[in-house]
């Protein structure tokens, strides 16, 4: 089913979407199925965050998006999910601040990596890394471990969204600057990340974009004050306060 399948006036139409995006992006060979497992679980939490960007996560957005145009070689790491939900935005957010796409996934077969890697040509990536796999994330025995030497080992800040919990803290391990999209603040994910968005992908990604370009002529200490006026902790608490009143509405 194609996105004009869903009419935007629908009341739940951001999350139809999303489902059929992951459903045909199994169809295509770049999601698994575990992802549609994935996939349902941060839609509950989205439903409970109001199916909104709250006011923490587009300060969270701003200061990722800082972060990336300050740092020495950025990378956004891509899997199934992500390159099914928001491929072009990827590849834009990636044009905004200079940064390298690369694939990595759990369930890793040649197959799949190469399938992700048109798809994100399809939608306007010049070049995507992941496929050379010559590096090794160090405390991490499974496929997420293996990763270009000069991608995401050799990057100082690494965009992860709907990332896993283990990679994601391995990451934080190795002294990377680390973003991750999750719609859980309880996750590990969330809580190794120095900036994490507590938002949808298909809200966070464009939005972060946005923040890149308004920031693209800032300076480096207007950047970083940016970056040091987040506060990661806060945000966190902010998504918690705001799903559990989510539950109390229900």
């Amino acid at each position: 089913m194609s996105d004009v399948d869903v009419p935007e006036d629908h009341p739940r139409y951001e999350s139809l979407l999303t489902r059929h995006r992951i459903e045909e992006g199994v169809e295509k060979g770049i999601t698994s199925k575990q992802g549609l497992i994935a996939e349902g679980r941060g839609e509950a939490f989205d439903y409970l965050l109001g199916e909104e960007t709250t006011e923490s996560a587009d300060a969270a957005a701003r200061a990722a998006a800082a972060h990336l145009l300050l740092a020495r070689h950025p990378v956004l790491s891509v899997n199934g999910n992500v390159a099914a939900l928001v491929p072009g935005e990827m590849v834009e957010l990636s044009e905004a601040v200079g940064a390298d796409l690369e694939v990595n996934l759990f369930n890793r077969t040649e197959e799949r990596m190469e399938a992700i890697a048109a798809h994100l040509r399809e939608h306007g990536a010049s070049d995507v890394k992941g496929l050379a796999a010559d590096a090794s994330i160090p405390g991490l025995s499974h496929e997420r471990a293996k990763v270009d030497a000069d991608g995401i080992y050799d990057a100082d800040v690494v965009l992860v969204p709907l990332e896993d919990g283990d990679r994601a803290a391995a990451l934080a391990e190795m002294g990377k600057t680390e973003i991750v999209v999750d719609l859980n603040p309880m996750s590990r994910s969330a809580r190794s990340a120095a900036v994490p968005i507590i938002d949808n992908i298909l809200r966070a990604v464009p939005n972060v974009t946005r923040h890149a370009r308004d920031l693209a002529d800032a300076s480096d200490e207007e950047l970083r004050d940016v970056v040091e006026s987040f506060d990661r902790t806060a945000a966190l608490a902010a998504a918690e306060r705001r799903i559990r009143e989510g539950v109390g509405d229900r």
